[in-house]
């Protein structure tokens, strides 16, 4: 194993770049709302009123309007978008470009939700605890907890767990005390 493999897989070193990260994201990003353990992996486009939960990711290049939060250990891979819902079009007589903005509707993402690269979220929906979207999804309705969603549109396409007994196991989980001393660390190739 090499140097920098082992100083990325020490767990002192790790935490001591993610409070260092942590500062630096809420400097740059001007993100106050979010937990000191969320992490970027790259440059995004955030709303500076973005709320994050714990140990929750964003990837590179997203793009996430306001009123968006996010739980616990979500997932948000890169290029995904959260956006729409800005333009009213239905006034007869008027161009969309001129008429106006309706109020834009918050959006939840729940706990442990894994969003797929390359999806778009539309405002104002909610994606409930333990769902998975998959890749290229685009997101117009609400999404129940503990559901895999895929598709454009996006459609229901089976339960996450196998019984509603592994759910309330997985609930207990995300409601109780947050995980300690646990991360991602780096992916390791065989014969490397």
């Amino acid at each position: 194993m090499s140097l920098l493999s082992k100083i990325k897989n020490n767990d002192k070193v790790a935490s001591l770049y993610r409070k260092y990260k942590s500062l630096k994201i809420r400097y740059i990003y001007g993100l106050k709302n979010v937990h000191p353990t969320f992490n970027i992996g790259g440059h995004s486009k955030i709303s500076k009123d973005f709320v994050a939960g714990e140990f929750s990711y964003v990837g590179p290049n997203c793009f996430i309007y306001p009123g968006v939060s996010i739980g616990r250990y979500t997932m948000i891979a890169q290029n995904v978008q959260i956006i729409g819902d800005d333009h009213n079009f239905n006034i007869v007589g008027v161009p969309s470009t001129f008429s106006g903005r309706p109020k834009l509707r918050k959006t939840q993402i729940g706990r442990d939700v894994w969003i797929g690269a390359n999806s778009i979220i539309l405002t104002g929906i909610t994606i409930g605890d333990g769902s998975i979207i998959a890749a290229g999804s685009v997101v117009t309705k609400d999404v129940a907890e503990y559901s895999i969603y895929g598709g454009v549109p996006a459609k229901f396409l089976k339960k996450r767990f196998e019984s509603e007994s592994d759910e309330q196991i997985h609930s207990k989980m995300l409601n109780g005390d947050l995980l300690k001393n646990v991360r991602n660390k780096p992916i390791t190739y065989e014969n490397a």
